[in-house]
């Protein structure tokens, strides 16, 4: 498994932005955290699930083991992690699970 950043770039509040995305969700999370991201700035609602990253992040998040990940590999990686959010939203809670055994 590992933590991919693109480099895009985007321009936004006088910043530049990237997209940090992983092989899972958990892992994505667990980079994340180690980086020092809210998990409220998660994009899970976005077009794939990712967290936005400035560049200065960005740096850092290279120098802590992630790659730099072309466009094939960060929709590859998005693709496998939304297809991930949406078998978990589709599971039922534990309490639901109880009510239907015996």
């Amino acid at each position: 498994m590992a933590i991919y950043v693109d480099n895009v770039k985007i321009k936004w509040q006088g910043r530049e932005w990237c997209h940090l995305v992983a092989d899972s969700l958990d892992e994505l999370h667990g980079f994340a955290r180690i980086l020092g991201l809210k998990r409220s700035w998660f994009q899970a609602s976005a077009s794939y699930p990712h967290y936005d990253v400035t560049i200065e992040v960005r740096k850092r998040a290279l120098l802590l083991g992630a790659s730099e990940g072309c466009r094939r590999k960060i929709i590859s990686c998005a693709k496998a992690m939304k297809a991930e959010q949406t078998n978990l939203a589709r599971q039922p809670y534990p309490q639901q699970l109880s009510l239907f055994s015996n």
